[in-house]
């Protein structure tokens, strides 16, 4: 398609065309009574408690349980369910495996830290619990594998909260890049800007009457508590979190993949560190990360936490590059570029997506659920079954260990795997607190 003339028919026909269809599956229909699901939500201290509410909106779903090891949360929660249910209330419980014993519990929602992803969807998927797990779902590329790998022997639904796979602007415009409309695709660009301020330096504490520490801490190895982790700076402990680019880079890096359509990485490098504070953050606050591929494409991570200079006018998004033009993706809509830089196709969502509070939650979210439910009930494919999900997470644990051991990794195009580099593989799983570990 060498001719521009011939680019302008084929952007005026496919925006016609693409425009016009629904590309998800996400609404269909209504729950009949007998397709009712009851849903129990761990961890609802940010995010799950958003998802809660989601859930407890969802028709033919009901939330009867809200699980968390700080009882402040929990009672919060019960009353924000209350308020959409018209007054019911859900059970109250700090230990989860409780509900993993109720037959009447159809689907347990994870958003604990990310230590707990992988363990509690596995503990839920041998209870015969179907599970939402939010991203990044892994605490490290083993868990990557086992997390898919228990999906696969149990044959249950399992969807990572990547909500924006459930954006019809994504899947459109992306359809249309698979189309052709930019040429071939060969480079993406993720990021990320924030500005979070310093965590300080964690003095040792008791730990406070509503916290069940012991429980929180689950499948990790034993640490004392410090006053600075709960309950949000644990992301940026090696121990219990995955950094900024697990944190917020696997939505934008997903995207990227999906448009490139690219799987697995042949070679992984990154460069950065913890540049503005100097305090207990381990990972990363500036991080450039770049992910090559077979067919000759590149994704890279540009995520800044502490800079909140936009990228396009937006805090986070993806850009895709291709022989013909640039289309620039969000959560909230898409903009297509031709080489001159003018724009030729648009499209924004009529109702805003929230995108940079760690609850989050919108139409995507209640989007992304509705889909779940729909698969639970009628079969239909999920928008992000935890097998694609995890190779997106798989590529941010990569540049975490790339950024870590400063090395340049050639990995196994097949399936990720680091080759000939001891120290790197060495991270590719991690130790459990006897007792915890994974089994499947």
């Amino acid at each position: 398609m060498d001719k521009i003339t011939d680019r302008r028919t084929f952007i005026k026909t496919a925006s016609a065309g693409i425009a016009g269809a629904t590309l998800l599956s996400a609404t269909r229909g209504l729950a009949s009574p007998t397709n009712h699901l009851n849903a129990a939500i761990m961890g609802v201290h940010g995010r799950g408690g958003g998802l809660a509410s989601a859930f407890a909106k969802s028709e033919g779903c009901e939330v009867t349980h809200i699980c968390d090891v700080d009882d402040r949360a929990i009672a919060h929660t019960i009353k924000d369910v209350a308020e959409i249910t018209g007054g019911k209330s859900p059970v109250g419980v700090m230990d989860f495996r409780e509900v993993l014993d109720n037959p009447d519990v159809d689907i347990l929602v994870i958003a604990a830290p990310d230590h707990w992803h992988t363990p509690a969807t596995i503990m839920a998927l041998q209870a015969g619990k179907h599970v939402y797990v939010e991203k990044p779902a892994s605490h490290n590329p083993r868990e990557a594998e086992l997390i898919v790998e228990a999906q696969e022997k149990y044959n249950l639904v399992v969807q990572m909260g990547n909500q924006q796979r459930s954006s019809d602007e994504s899947a459109q415009v992306i359809d249309a890049i698979n189309q052709g409309m930019i040429g071939r695709p060969y480079y993406a660009r993720a990021w990320y800007a924030n500005n979070r301020g310093s965590i300080g330096t964690g003095q040792s504490a008791q730990v406070p009457d509503w916290l069940n520490y012991e429980l929180w801490q689950g499948p990790a190895p034993r640490m004392p508590f410090m006053d600075n982790r709960i309950h949000y700076n644990w992301h940026w402990f090696w121990h219990w979190g995955t950094g900024e680019i697990c944190n917020n880079g696997t939505h934008e890096i997903d995207i990227c993949r999906w448009a490139l359509g690219v799987d697995y990485p042949i070679r992984v490098k990154s460069a950065g560190g913890r540049y503005h504070f100097q305090d207990d953050w381990e990972f990363y606050d500036t991080q450039i990360a770049s992910f090559d591929f077979e067919g000759d494409k590149t994704i890279t991570w540009d995520g800044r936490s502490c800079n909140s200079r936009h990228v396009e006018g937006r805090g986070r998004g993806a850009s895709i590059h291709g022989e013909y033009g640039t289309a620039i993706i969000d959560r909230n809509g898409y903009i297509v570029y031709d080489q001159d830089n003018q724009e030729i196709w648009k499209r924004t969502r009529t109702s805003g997506e929230a995108t940079m509070d760690i609850r989050g939650g919108g139409g995507l979210t209640d989007r992304h659920i509705t889909n779940m439910l729909q698969a639970i009930r009628d079969g239909v494919s999920l928008n992000s079954p935890i097998s694609e999900g995890q190779k997106s997470t798989l590529l941010c644990h990569l540049g975490n260990i790339a950024q870590k051991t400063g090395r340049t990794l050639e990995c196994n195009s097949d399936n990720g795997h680091i080759l000939n580099n001891e120290d790197a593989m060495n991270m590719w799983g991690r130790e459990y607190e006897p007792g915890w570990e994974i089994t499947l």
